[in-house]
């Protein structure tokens, strides 16, 4: 099977560190594609940043159809334009969050997000609310900008694990969720140092759209994810006008 893995921001190292952790995972037979959008911001920190990135994920989605894939995953954990996306493909589409807090509800009664900025959490926060596990998990924002994790001398690293022995100790934690795509890389060796389940959306949502995709199983077309309805888009968006 293929798997579209698009990254909604612009910067391509991102990509493929996500593409790294998507191939480590995948299964025997699941091919990887990995895109880049081509317009938007270079990282998703807030609603104004994932605005702007639709655009650019929907015009991914739509170039690489002609190649085919199975089913797509959004490499963003702020799960940016994922219900556009859904009404818009005709295959699964997946995003990091949704498929990282559901994997660590088969882990753990309570576990907790840790995420960039306060920023982020706050939308995070209202994703985990909204995706029925308010009631289990906490998110935690570490004061890392999303592109400091692509330099090893900005210090993230010890922010992170700074907020995740908060998590372990204040929380109760039971399992930690990375809650950046940018924070892919670390999970096995976060897992190892702390002894307790550490959750990467990338790798979850890869499994996941495996299992749909073994399934036969794709996006209902009733109600809410229903084709867009026709009509012409006018100025800078005419060229996303539904068919």
């Amino acid at each position: 099977m293929r798997l579209l893995l698009i990254n909604p921001n612009t910067t391509a190292s991102m990509t493929e560190k996500a593409a790294v952790a998507a191939r480590a995972v995948a299964a025997t037979g699941t091919d990887i594609i990995a895109a880049t959008s081509q317009m938007g911001p270079p990282s998703i920190e807030g609603y104004y940043d994932g605005a702007l990135a639709v655009p650019g994920l929907l015009s991914e989605l739509k170039e690489q159809r002609t190649a085919g894939y199975d089913a797509a995953i959004i490499a963003c954990f702020d799960d940016t334009g994922l219900e556009a996306a859904r009404a818009f493909s005709d295959v699964p589409v997946l995003g990091l969050c949704e498929s990282a807090v559901v994997t660590a509800g088969f882990l753990a009664q309570r576990f907790t997000v840790v995420t960039t900025l306060e920023r982020s959490r706050v939308l995070i926060d209202n994703l985990v609310q909204r995706y029925g596990m308010g009631g289990r998990a906490k998110v935690r924002a570490s004061d890392i900008a999303v592109l400091e994790l692509e330099d090893a001398a900005s210090g993230a690293i010890g922010k992170l694990r700074a907020e995740i022995d908060r998590a372990l100790t204040e929380d109760g934690a039971e399992a930690i969720v990375l809650g950046c795509a940018g924070m892919t890389d670390l999970a096995r060796e976060l897992q190892q140092i702390y002894g307790v389940p550490v959750i990467d959306g990338v790798a979850a949502a890869v499994k996941q759209a495996e299992a749909l995709v073994s399934l036969g199983l794709t996006t209902s077309k009733r109600g809410s994810y229903a084709a867009p309805l026709p009509k012409s888009f006018i100025g800078a968006m005419s060229a996303f006008s539904p068919a």
